[in-house]
């Protein structure tokens, strides 16, 4: 079976295969397979890539679009690890962004009401 799905504004062609001892998903070049063993299903995952955060680059990006609805920081501000750093509105929800580890704040880079982009940088970090 294929079909169509449109993911963060990208068609994404799927293709599901499914046979007596396993079922593989294949999405553009990468592939899942769920192998069946009696009762019991054991998943194994090809050629996966999930991106990892880069904690060497010293800022905090915007995880989605959307509107900067509050900023709970300012620049020389220190901050803890899962402190809220911005609230962001997409949506129609509020999105929360926290900080993954402790450090002080070396710039703001966004304002109340201003429109961001996915990846758009919020705050730089000494």
């Amino acid at each position: 079976m294929k079909f169509n799905i449109n993911i963060k504004g990208k068609n994404k062609t799927i293709d599901i295969k499914e046979d007596l001892a396993e079922v593989k998903i294949k999405i553009e070049k990468k592939e899942f397979c769920f192998k069946k063993n009696g009762k019991k299903e054991n998943i194994s995952v090809a050629q996966t890539n999930i991106p990892k955060k880069n904690f060497s680059k010293k800022e905090i990006k915007a995880p989605i679009a959307g509107t900067i609805s509050k900023v709970f920081v300012e620049a020389k501000q220190s901050f803890k690890k899962n402190q809220k750093i911005v609230s962001l509105s997409a949506m129609k929800m509020e999105n929360e962004i926290v900080s993954d580890f402790n450090g002080v704040i070396k710039e703001v880079l966004v304002s109340e009401g201003q429109k961001v982009k996915e990846g758009d940088i919020l705050v730089t970090i000494k």
